[in-house]
């Protein structure tokens, strides 16, 4: 009961303050990765706070646009692909192997990202995935398991066409592109 007599109805969430900031960001990015994938980028976008169990405010504050979340959760991926290249024994083929299983699971911000490429919040992820290709690829032509042809500009364009294809691709479908894709830049990036 409030003062003025009248009950209150449900309970209400305690609002914790600004210490709840980075566990409420982890949860918003894991809640917008199920909901873009189960709904595509349609989803509406209040969806990922119910999901996540916080307030909108919380969303947009820390996500002011769609875009902003897909950034959050492409620099997750990258984290995660950073530290497997960071392995001694990383090869191109386990990169292009990560890439594949985010990609199958993350179409609708592949489509953001790309839809949205010349947004200057964007650069970056780029940036990221070259310094990533770069890496192996000296690692990978010096052990001889990869073509001294292929330049870390090759390995972009064979992520981003695989990126492109498997956002098009029907869910059911996505797999087995995926592996046709992997066995032809196998082949294509293989030495001469």
């Amino acid at each position: 009961m409030t003062e003025s007599g009248k009950r209150i109805s449900g309970t209400r969430k305690v609002n914790r303050g600004p210490s709840a900031g980075p566990e409420n960001r982890r949860a918003l990015i894991a809640a917008a990765r199920e909901v873009f994938a189960a709904d595509g980028l349609n989803a509406p976008f209040n969806a990922v706070a119910k999901k996540a169990g916080v307030g909108q405010g919380s969303l947009y504050r820390h996500f002011p646009d769609r875009v902003a979340l897909a950034i959050a959760v492409f620099d997750e991926n990258l984290d995660e692909l950073e530290a497997a290249v960071a392995a001694p024994d990383a090869t191109l083929s386990d990169l292009m192997d990560d890439i594949i299983e985010q990609a199958l699971v993350s179409t609708a911000f592949i489509d953001l990202i790309w839809n949205n490429q010349h947004d200057e919040r964007v650069a970056h992820i780029g940036a990221r995935l070259t310094s990533l290709a770069e890496r192996l690829l000296v690692r990978e032509h010096a052990a001889g398991r990869i073509g001294e042809h292929v330049e870390a500009a090759d390995v972009l364009l064979a992520i981003s066409m695989l990126a492109d294809v498997l956002a098009r691709s029907a869910a059911d479908e996505r797999k087995a592109v995926a592996e046709r894709a992997r066995t032809m830049f196998r082949n294509a990036f293989a030495p001469r």
